[in-house]
């Protein structure tokens, strides 16, 4: 019977220090405006459920919880942060009042949470697209792709590797490109895509608009369009809603994925003669 007990006991140690160790307490908050470092597509993924953590997204952990005072929400962690935890503003308002954003928008710093990595199948509700593959920009992903592929051919685990696909559209507020599929064959001996029409050709796109929503009006704005000036937001609120800082080519400078397209233009047309 002790021993029973004891034995009970010593498992329930064993799953809370489990947990506890899983589980980390972060500051975190609000951003306004979409960004993947990566090259994932806002136009397929559920943009109000972005995680902007300071490490680098890797092959696995792309999903993660977060829980605050009895709120939870899952995230998916495909942009680097400059430092701080940033959350997509109607995540963060929602954890904090239970509402959207766009229902009663919340103005606000840092937060302590509970965070913890969680197996990408949790993420599968916030992908809109077949099967819940990670979108991926066919003429700006590769670099991140291939990591993930050289992961996977060495023997190693690797969640992107088996669940991505390619689209032929150059930027994360999907603005260029084509709205297609591609295809990357005989990797790694190929190591760009073949899409239907010109891989990385700069044509505008208007049917795969992404919004964000403004801190702190609530309001829906479409990505890449100038934000509110009639916000009323006072300086220190506008930096707490940041992202802690210029992180990564699509929100640092908006035309460097249009010369990445060109190039890719570029090397079609030489692979071709």
């Amino acid at each position: 019977m002790h021993s029973s007990i004891r034995a009970w006991a010593s498992a329930v140690t064993t799953f809370v220090a489990t947990v506890s160790a899983a589980t980390t307490s972060v500051p975190v908050t609000p951003h306004a405006s979409y960004s993947s470092s990566i090259g994932v597509l806002g136009c397929k993924v559920n943009t109000n459920r972005i995680a902007y953590w300071p490490m680098a997204v890797d092959c696995n952990n792309i999903c993660v919880s977060l829980s605050y005072e009895g709120r939870q929400v899952y995230l998916l962690r495909i942009d680097q942060s400059g430092g701080a935890h940033d959350v997509s503003y109607d995540a963060w308002n929602y954890l904090i009042t239970g509402k959207s954003a766009t229902a009663d928008p919340t103005a606000g710093g840092a937060i302590q949470m509970d965070t913890e990595n969680v197996d990408a199948s949790k993420c599968a509700g916030l992908i809109n697209t077949s099967g819940s593959k990670l979108p991926l920009s066919a003429a700006n992903s590769m670099n991140f792709l291939n990591s993930c592929l050289e992961k996977q051919a060495d023997g190693n685990d690797s969640w992107v590797a088996s669940n991505y696909v390619l689209y032929n559209i150059l930027d994360p507020i999907c603005t260029y490109g084509y709205n297609e599929v591609c295809t990357l064959r005989d990797w790694p001996d190929q190591n760009q895509a073949t899409c239907p029409n010109t891989l990385g050709d700069p044509v505008s796109l208007t049917s795969q608009p992404v919004y964000n929503i403004e801190y702190p009006t609530g309001k829906k704005v479409l990505a890449g369009s100038s934000a509110s000036s009639s916000s009323g937001a006072t300086p220190n609120t506008i930096v707490a809603a940041s992202s802690g800082g210029c992180t990564n080519m699509f929100t640092c400078q908006p035309l460097l994925f249009l010369a990445f397209g060109l190039c890719a233009v570029l090397q079609s047309f030489f692979i071709s003669l």
